[in-house]
């Protein structure tokens, strides 16, 4: 039961984060908003360090974790945030639908995780032909837009990147301490990134921009991040990148109905073969494993 809900409370998370982001990028800027979020996040965690009594380890496993968690929290988050100035929040959500693809070639290759069986990867070319269809009306999109795409399939392959060296490290932390000694390895790169690029505080700001920010270092960060670790440390990490590919589904009608963003037949289209590329990811190799019995 815990594990099932630490996944609905991730995918819903991950459905309403991007909405978030895109609302506090377009009215504080991509540096401030992020360094802001992380910032409050920071503060957060580290309350919960103290009110569950709880101590930061540091020793060099540890530390190694702290390391691959800032991979993430740093590298995918920084450049998910500079991508959402060229695309729709839905957008975000969608191109994070390749997670699993890129996790699954990382754990064959590197902690040899059977994850590349033949139902698996039907899933996943179900998945990515869901996901193009989705795309098929971009022909008109701009080279910004494609920036964004690129940006965000950055993100994906640290995000891949840093759960795979997470669990290649093999050291047992708390999902609690885990986030905060990412968040604070993290958080002195996004002030010097902000110092370098910017180093302006904005003069002024949106109530909306100002409550996205407030959502995403408050319960966004310590939240999300804890039920993503937690996941990581029960389940295998092509398992717990699945969750990318249920949150596209949420938050492309979150971004319509409450952004007013693009929904064509082509996304609802890719949205059916996305959920068919769940169960058959889930079923397939099952149902094959217990054909081969009888």
């Amino acid at each position: 039961m815990r594990i099932l809900s630490a996944y609905l409370g991730m995918v819903l998370l991950w459905a309403i984060t991007p909405l978030a982001i895109k609302w506090s990028v377009d009215g504080l800027g991509v540096l401030w908003s992020v360094t802001s979020r992380m910032g409050i996040g920071a503060v957060c965690m580290i309350l919960l360090l103290i009110l569950f009594k709880k101590r930061l380890p540091v020793s060099r496993p540890a530390c190694l974790i702290y390391a691959a968690v800032a991979l993430q929290i740093y590298g995918a988050m920084a450049v998910v945030y500079w991508a959402a100035q060229f695309i729709p929040s839905g957008w975000i959500s969608v191109i994070s639908g390749l997670t699993p693809l890129v996790t699954a070639f990382f754990a064959a290759i590197w902690l040899n995780e059977r994850s590349l069986t033949i139902g698996k990867l039907l899933s996943y070319v179900i998945g990515i032909i869901g996901l193009s269809i989705m795309f098929g009306s971009a022909g008109q999109l701009s080279s910004t837009a494609m920036l964004g795409i690129i940006g965000v399939l950055i993100s994906v392959s640290l995000q891949a990147l840093s759960a795979i060296a997470i669990k290649r490290i093999s050291h047992k932390l708390p999902p609690l301490t885990q986030v905060t000694g990412g968040l604070l390895v993290s958080l002195p790169l996004y002030l010097v990134t902000w110092n370098s690029f910017s180093g302006q505080i904005p003069a002024q700001f949106s109530l909306t921009s100002f409550l996205a920010v407030l959502f995403l270092g408050v319960i966004a960060t310590p939240v999300g991040f804890m039920l993503y670790y937690y996941l990581l440390s029960h389940r295998t990490a092509t398992q717990v990148s699945l969750v990318t590919l249920m949150s596209p589904v949420l938050s492309l009608w979150i971004g319509h109905s409450v952004n007013n963003e693009p929904m064509t037949i082509n996304i609802i289209v890719g949205t059916s073969l996305i959920l068919l590329a769940l169960i058959v990811h889930n079923f397939f190799d099952l149902l094959f494993t217990r054909k081969s019995y009888h």
